[in-house]
């Protein structure tokens, strides 16, 4: 009987080396990849994105555009933005609208026109809210479709706007005062005085801010009814305004700083320097935003202690600055454009 041997079914069994290794295999993909490329430049120019975080890659193709952006051409002279919880909007001067964003590529989804001079934006859950400098009114937008729902009169030169929750807030920077609009329908609640030439306004939960560049003051009101709850010294011409949960946040745009406040009380709790000139502040969920228009950046506090953790360039003349839930978002006034870091 012919044994096991004799069949090559030993021979059969054993194993044997492959004539192409994983590592040879990948060799040979790579050099037919390159051998194409070379022989196909505009194709390796359009296609293949060079890794700035692995040395080690070989020719990947990429089967769409991919989008390393952070830079995207709006109106003329952007200056206040509002994000409203899918699209990004932002407010251009020189153009009397505002643009609608995609936040993940940037995309504009649409052009609208508002009042005279849309300096600030605001977002009530529903639609936006534009403050028209130039021609003394408030624009109200749904945000949607972008449709215009009403143009309301304010004070002379409002350059500010917030939402409480039910109502529009309105600095009007000649008058020193603040208007309370009715949210649903744009009623007139009432002015209020504050300081001198009021700048930005911000809500803290149930009372309502406002900067007052020329008296270096925050003045605090009740949202319920607009009474005085107290007036606070901070940094050197107050521009921008924001809230953190706890504390409220104002920039110097004279100082090049920012004043952190207890939002109970007023009471002082830091002076933290920024960039040039810091116009408007964001918030992030954990960290605060400055965009410095005479420096060019953005600066990034930590809101717990206010420990500078970066400052970085962004385009010409930076004003407004806005939080996405993922991306900060800047305005750049002198170059047209928003970058998104």
């Amino acid at each position: 009987m012919l044994d096991a041997a004799s069949h090559g079914v030993e021979d059969h069994m054993k194993p044997k080396t492959p004539l192409v290794t994983p590592k040879s295999a990948v060799w040979i993909a790579s050099l037919a990849i390159s051998l194409f490329l070379g022989s196909n430049p505009q194709f390796a120019l359009t296609q293949v994105v060079s890794s700035t975080q692995n040395s080690s890659q070989i020719a990947t193709l990429h089967w769409y555009a991919a989008n390393r952006t952070t830079t995207f051409s709006v109106g003329t002279n952007p200056a206040g933005m509002a994000f409203d919880g899918s699209a990004l909007w932002v407010g251009n001067e020189g153009t009397n609208t505002v643009t609608k964003l995609q936040p993940s590529d940037g995309k504009v989804l649409g052009t609208f026109t508002v009042g005279n001079g849309p300096f600030a934006l605001a977002y009530d859950g529903a639609n936006i809210w534009t403050a028209n400098f130039s021609d003394n009114t408030v624009t109200k937008l749904r945000a949607s479709t972008g449709s215009v729902l009403g143009t309301f009169p304010v004070g002379n030169r409002p350059v500010g706007i917030a939402f409480d929750g039910a109502n529009i807030w309105v600095p009007n920077n000649i008058d020193n005062t603040v208007t309370k609009l009715k949210a649903s329908n744009g009623t007139n609640l009432g002015t209020f005085a504050v300081g001198q030439s009021p700048s930005a306004v911000a809500f803290d939960g149930a009372n309502v801010w406002v900067t007052n560049a020329d008296s270096n003051t925050v003045t605090k009101l009740r949202a319920s009814d607009g009474k005085v709850l107290g007036t606070f010294a901070v940094g050197t011409n107050p521009q921008g305004i924001c809230f953190d949960g706890t504390q409220m946040w104002v920039t110097a745009a004279f100082g090049d700083n920012v004043t952190e406040l207890r939002a109970s009380d007023g009471a002082l709790l830091g002076t933290f320097a920024v960039g040039g000139e810091p116009i408007f502040v964001a918030f992030d969920g954990a960290n605060i935003w400055v965009a410095n228009e005479g420096s060019g950046t953005a600066t990034k506090l930590r809101a717990s202690d206010g420990s500078l953790l970066g400052t970085f360039t962004v385009g010409t003349t930076p004003r407004g600055v806005s939080f996405d839930g993922t991306n900060i978002w800047v305005t750049n006034s002198g170059s047209n454009t928003v970058s998104k870091l």
